[in-house]
């Protein structure tokens, strides 16, 4: 019986690491050409700073929802057609001639994420659980290896002039295939558990655990995801308008931050283990402070790359750390986990507006205006995030 739950685990471990890899092209495929859709839409920064706030009402809704559809379809259901959503929406962002279609396709995209995101952790982080060594790190850092791929592929379709319907349509069609071998092997019952005293032992302390403030999980979910947005959407925004570079060199800046976050997340399993969750957190915090601010403030080209990568590192080990804990809260791991990712969608109700609105002030630079918004938000997650007593 053990040995039967280890071989489904370990296919539906491989399922659910191509999710995560899913889910982060998706993401990828898009946010290095706002740009040059901003610029076909002739609008400003701080329009475009609305329609991801607008956007992000739907997301907010999708948080909302996501506990819902997970405890009435389960895991595997939830993820399959939710990205199969996500796939099929992806190439109309290149057909938004207007700022109401193009708020209408994030949207729906960006509701349909959370809800995506929600299920592919319950089921990672319940394989994770019942493995000697932690996979919760990897995963997420497979997230954003998607990203750098998405982000490449996005860079050099961008550099090349190939129309952004092609590119998408494109990155739908591979995507698709993905998705199929990911059917295949999720786990049909989010209830199997495998067998075995040490098994046992993981349970009834889990159950012995006081469960964390859920409005606890809402504030740092919203505090932490600001650095990594900044760091990602707005990274392309700071090299082209601040920098004046072109737009395969701007695309390439939200490659540089990915890129950081990749390394960060493929060795967070192991720095989790030697530096326990609460050191590794306070270590991730002062990373991201010092890479933001590099990146933000110094405006040498060289240097803000450099910035944005060490950023990376800093920021990678944040959200899976919550993400586990959360999932792992013994009473009520989908409510844990839609409080986080409610707090990640609400405060993009006002952070890209805020930056937005920053940056075209007379005062301020992009960078100028990512800063203010970031930093302190690292300061006050470092200080949240000790509460949670990771282990």
């Amino acid at each position: 019986m053990v040995s039967q739950q280890k071989a489904l685990d370990e296919r539906a471990l491989k399922a659910v690491a191509v999710q995560f890899l899913i889910n982060g092209t998706v993401v990828a495929s898009y946010i290095p050409r706002l740009p040059e859709i901003r610029d076909s839409l002739n609008v400003d920064l701080g329009t475009i700073g609305q329609i991801l706030t607008m956007a992000s009402l739907f997301g907010l809704f999708g948080s909302w929802l996501s506990s819902k559809v997970v405890t009435r379809f389960g895991t595997k259901q939830t993820m399959i057609v939710g990205t199969i959503g996500l796939i099929l929406t992806l190439p109309f962002i290149a057909y938004a001639s207007a700022v109401w279609s193009l708020l209408l396709v994030l949207g729906l995209i960006m509701m349909l994420d959370p809800v995506v995101d929600v299920a592919m952790n319950i089921q990672g982080s319940n394989i994770s659980a019942r493995r000697h060594t932690p996979v919760m790190n990897r995963l997420h850092g497979l997230w954003s290896i998607g990203t750098v791929v998405g982000g490449l592929l996005a860079s050099l379709m961008a550099a090349m002039l190939i129309p952004l319907h092609w590119h998408l349509i494109g990155a739908s069609c591979l995507l698709s295939g993905a998705l199929w071998y990911v059917g295949r092997g999720l786990l049909d019952s989010d209830e199997v558990e495998a067998a075995g005293a040490e098994q046992s032992e993981v349970k009834a302390s889990r159950k012995a655990q006081v469960p964390t403030s859920l409005w606890l999980f809402a504030i740092l979910g919203a505090v932490m995801l600001v650095p990594e947005v900044v760091g990602s959407d707005w990274a392309p925004f700071r090299a082209k308008d601040d920098l004046h570079t072109s737009a395969g060199v701007a695309g390439m800046a939200y490659v540089a931050f990915t890129g950081g976050m990749v390394f960060g997340r493929l060795t967070g399993d192991w720095l989790s283990a030697k530096l326990g969750k609460a050191m590794l957190l306070n270590y991730s915090v002062v990373t991201s402070t010092i890479g933001l601010s590099i990146a933000c403030l110094i405006d040498v080209t060289p240097l803000v790359f450099i910035g944005l990568a060490i950023a990376g590192i800093g920021v990678s080990v944040l959200f899976p750390t919550l993400y586990d804990v959360a999932a792992q809260d013994p009473h009520r791991p989908g409510a844990a986990l839609g409080a986080l990712t409610a707090g990640s969608r609400g405060i993009m109700l006002i952070a890209p507006i805020a930056i937005g609105f920053l940056a075209d002030t007379d005062a301020l630079s992009v960078g100028g205006a990512m800063a203010i918004v970031a930093l302190p938000c690292l300061f006050i997650g470092g200080i949240l995030a000790r509460k949670t007593h990771p282990a």
